[in-house]
C-alpha cells in the first residue's frame, strides 16, 4: 500500500491572500485551509470559483499576493516566485473526469505516478491498490469508453489521490452524475479526503454536496468572499439573498 504523504513529511496547510483576474471581475481571497480539513466554495455562475482555483493550481497568474503550502511558496508576486503547476504536488479533479481516452484505467491511475518517473511495476501496484480503494477493483484494462459515468469520476479520484499529494483541488467533480451515484460518491469522497489528510478544496454548485463533504463553506460573490462558516452558521444568519436561496429547504 502506498503511504500517504503525511506519514513520511508533516501535514502542511494552505495560506493564501491573492488577486487574480480573467476577464473583467477580480476576484479576491484570503484562504487558510488546515491538513485534514475539506473546504467547499459555493456562489452563483460567473462569481469566480474556478478562477481561484485555477490560481491555486498555478494555471493563471495571479495580479497580486502570495500563496504557501507549509514552508513551500507557490506564488509571490512581488518576489517574483511562481512554481510551475507540475511542481506543486496537486492532486486535481475536474468536471467530466478528462481521462485519457486512450490509456486503460490503470494508466489513467498510473499517470501521474509514471510522470514522476515510477518505476511502471510500482506504478502499476499502487494504480490497483487505488482502484481496489474506489470499488473498481479488476477494471484496470478497460478503456474509459467502457465505464459508467459514476466509475469513470472514481477513475478520475483515484488518479488524483494515486500520487499522495499535498493538496486537492475538485472542481464541481460530482455535477455530470446522476442523483443516486451522486449521493454514494459523496461519501466515498469526503472518505477519501479524510483519510489523506491533507488540505483540499472543493468547487460546487451543489449545497448537498458542500453539506455532506465539507467542513467549511465558502461563499464566493462577485469575485468576493462574502461568508464563511458550517453550514448551521450559514443558515443561522445568511448574508445575503444567494445564500438564503441556496439553503432554501435543507
Amino acid at each position: 500500500m502506498s503511504v500517504p504523504a503525511c506519514e513520511t513529511t508533516p501535514c502542511a496547510g494552505l495560506d493564501a491572500d491573492l488577486v487574480v483576474r480573467v476577464g473583467p471581475l477580480p476576484v479576491i481571497a484570503e484562504l487558510h485551509l488546515t491538513p485534514g480539513s475539506t473546504t467547499a466554495i459555493v456562489g452563483p455562475n460567473g462569481a469566480g470559483k474556478t478562477t481561484l482555483l485555477r490560481a491555486l493550481a498555478g494555471l493563471v497568474p495571479l495580479d497580486s499576493g502570495r500563496v504557501t503550502l507549509g514552508a513551500l511558496v507557490l506564488d509571490d508576486v512581488e518576489a517574483g516566485e511562481h512554481l510551475p503547476t507540475a511542481q506543486r504536488d496537486i492532486g486535481m479533479v475536474f468536471q467530466g473526469q478528462r481521462l485519457f481516452a486512450e490509456l486503460s484505467v490503470g494508466e489513467n491511475v498510473a499517470f501521474g505516478l509514471r510522470a514522476r518517473r515510477m518505476p511502471r511495476p510500482e506504478a502499476r501496484r499502487i494504480a490497483e491498490e487505488w482502484l481496489q480503494r474506489v470499488g473498481l477493483a479488476g477494471f484496470g484494462s478497460r478503456l474509459p469508453h467502457q465505464l459508467s459515468g459514476g466509475q469513470a469520476q472514481r477513475v478520475a479520484l483515484a488518479r488524483a489521490l494515486a500520487i499522495d499529494p499535498a493538496l486537492v483541488l475538485l472542481d464541481e467533480p460530482l455535477s455530470a452524475l446522476d442523483a443516486t451515484t451522486r449521493a454514494a460518491l459523496r461519501i466515498e469522497l469526503r472518505t477519501h479526503l479524510r483519510n489523506l489528510a491533507v488540505p483540499s478544496l472543493l468547487v460546487t454548485h451543489d449545497i448537498l454536496d458542500a453539506r455532506e463533504i465539507a467542513d467549511e463553506i465558502l461563499v464566493l460573490e462577485d469575485g468576493r468572499i462574502t461568508q464563511r462558516g458550517r453550514i448551521e452558521q450559514l443558515a443561522a444568519a445568511p448574508r445575503s439573498e444567494y445564500v438564503r436561496e441556496l439553503l432554501r429547504g435543507l
